[in-house]
């Protein structure tokens, strides 16, 4: 199973059937702050929706093509980090991550992805990583930034957030940039 220890406080764990509950609640208790940015949130109405999605993270891991981890801090699960799919043929893949509100402004996200961005090229042997973000949302931008990210463009309507299409931002880091 995929863990890293980002701090003496902060690991990353692949999500396991039995943190579902714990998923459900942080997700619920996030939503208005999460639905801002993300289309699926008015979708998670059970744990059993918790399950599924913890479910599918797991097939992916499996079938080495990604995974689903969370962001673990203090022993409460603070977020969720994963690759959401792996392309062999080309040696990429693209990062996606989200933080409950209460865990905001700790730097988990920053330090998570640095470590997510690690293992593709350490230990995958992965060629590119790429992130999207929404171009209104700055604090999810300036992760892609520090980490040393390139900004690629602007994909135009590239998502449909409840009642209208948003533009992202693609930002990637390539094997011969990474340290």
């Amino acid at each position: 199973m995929f863990t890293c220890n980002l701090t003496d406080e902060t690991e990353l764990r692949l999500l396991e059937i039995r943190h579902a509950e714990a998923l459900y609640l942080l997700t619920t208790s996030s939503s208005a702050h999460l639905r801002e940015w993300l289309p699926w949130v008015d979708h998670i109405n059970h744990v059993a929706d918790s399950r599924a999605f913890i479910e599918s993270g797991l097939k992916q891991f499996t079938h080495q093509d990604g995974f689903h981890a969370g962001i673990w801090h203090r022993g409460q699960l603070a977020g969720v980090i994963g690759l959401h799919g792996i392309h062999w043929g080309n040696r990429s893949t693209s990062i996606g991550y989200w933080i409950g509100d209460r865990f905001e402004g700790k730097g988990l996200v920053t330090m998570a992805t640095k470590a997510l961005v690690h293992h593709c090229f350490d230990e995958l042997n992965l060629e590119r990583v790429e992130i999207r973000v929404a171009t209104g949302n700055p604090r999810s931008q300036a992760i892609p930034k520090r980490l040393g990210f390139t900004e690629e463009g602007i994909l135009r309507h590239a998502e449909y957030l409840y009642d209208h299409y948003v533009d992202h931002i693609v930002y990637s880091k390539l094997a011969d940039e990474h340290q």
